[in-house]
């Protein structure tokens, strides 16, 4: 007699099927087969007409594209980003590609020559939230910055235009003295100290006349000639080295502090540091003897802040609203193109200056320039959403 074995604790018992169970859930299965391959099939379809749109679009795009993958490889370009940076842009590396950007005074903003065609571009290079690549967008910019210069030079000419009748005085009144001066030099009976008097006041005049010339120039050029990068601290170190002894003399404390050691900047240094030596010498000269004017440099968002403060005597909001004028001033021996100087040197710069002051208690003037900090890296910095 033959005993079939017993099972063991770690087997399973499975119920034994009959031949039409077998059937049916083999046809089942078969079945389940055709639908999930009907459904793939579907899904396949999907997936092509999408792709299909998505070329569309990019073609439609007025922006150009570029798809990178996670080795930087640019694996598809639009055909707006082969307009403007030339055919033949799948396979290329994008440090290649982004090597013939060329930087501008503004952070973000590249220049990109190909052939006779310059092209200034706003570039964003955005990663993917598979992370298997990114997506950079090129925006053509040139008409746009074109036309922000031109509005720049307008507002410029129309500032011209409502001060030439105060140039006519501001020339007339120091040419006048200077003739004055050196018509009394042809009386004979002028002995040699009284010559001498005379002389150098009209030299002094006449000094006074190429400052305001000169500012004038200035003023009227507004954009900025030389483009280097260098850092904001480092630009406040020479302002205060050259401030500390004119402050020093008045009697007055200087202090400066810069809260951002890696904020740079790109741009005119030379016209950079005369605008805010301008605004240095006012304070210094708005504030009394034991008064105190400082320096502070921060960074804030993608700004680099100035702040000159000073406690003096302030201003009233009468007196806020005119001292970017030109030619106003009230000092007798100011030309008064020192703050519009300083204002088109800033907005040269992409920046501005602001001025918040009261009456009897001080003002303080803050001058805000792009942060250049990250122009170092890639032309397109990282966007996170």
């Amino acid at each position: 007699m033959v005993t079939e074995p017993h099972p063991t604790a770690d087997e399973t018992v499975l119920p034994r099927m009959s031949a039409a169970e077998l059937a049916q859930a083999f046809a089942a299965f078969s079945q389940a087969s055709e639908e999930l391959s009907s459904a793939y099939g579907a899904l396949q379809g999907q997936v092509s007409q999408l792709t299909e749109r998505l070329s569309v679009l990019m073609e439609a795009l007025p922006a150009g594209v570029l798809v990178l993958d996670r080795t930087e490889q640019v694996v598809q370009a639009n055909r707006a980003a082969e307009r403007l940076l030339g055919a033949g842009l799948a396979g290329q590396g994008w440090p290649t590609v982004e090597s013939s950007f060329a930087p501008t005074e503004t952070p973000g903003e590249w220049r990109h020559e190909a052939g006779a065609h310059a092209a200034r571009l706003a570039v964003a290079r955005t990663p993917l939230e598979s992370g298997e690549g990114s997506i950079v967008l090129l925006h053509d910019i040139s008409e746009t910055h074109r036309m922000r210069l031109q509005v720049e030079r307008n507002e410029r000419l129309a500032a011209m235009g409502e001060m030439v009748a105060g140039l006519a005085h501001q020339l007339r009144t120091p040419l006048s003295a200077a003739l004055l001066y050196v018509g009394n030099l042809s009386q004979p009976e002028l002995g040699a100290p009284d010559r001498a008097r005379i002389v150098d006041r009209a030299l002094e005049r006449l000094r006074l006349l190429e400052r305001l010339i000169r500012d004038m120039l200035l003023f009227a050029r507004g954009d900025t000639q030389e483009r280097e990068r260098f850092g904001a601290c480092e630009l406040a170190a020479e302002l205060t080295h050259t401030l500390e002894p004119v402050a020093r003399a008045r009697q007055v404390v200087f202090r400066d502090a810069c809260l951002c050691p890696d904020a740079r900047l790109t741009g005119d240094r030379k016209a950079l540091a005369g605008a805010l030596t301008n605004l240095l010498e006012n304070a210094v000269q708005a504030t009394p003897a034991g008064g105190e004017v400082s320096l502070e440099v921060s960074r804030e968002g993608e700004l680099v802040r100035f702040r000159v403060r000073d406690n003096g005597k302030g201003m009233d909001e009468d007196l806020q609203s005119r001292i970017f004028e030109p030619f106003f001033t009230t000092r007798s021996e100011g030309t008064g193109l020192g703050l519009a100087i300083a204002r088109s040197v800033a907005r040269a710069h992409g920046g501005d200056i602001d001025v918040a002051s009261v009456a009897g208690a001080g003002t303080t003037f803050t001058l805000s320039l792009p942060d250049a900090s990250g122009a170092d890296g890639s032309a397109a910095e990282d966007v996170h959403e």
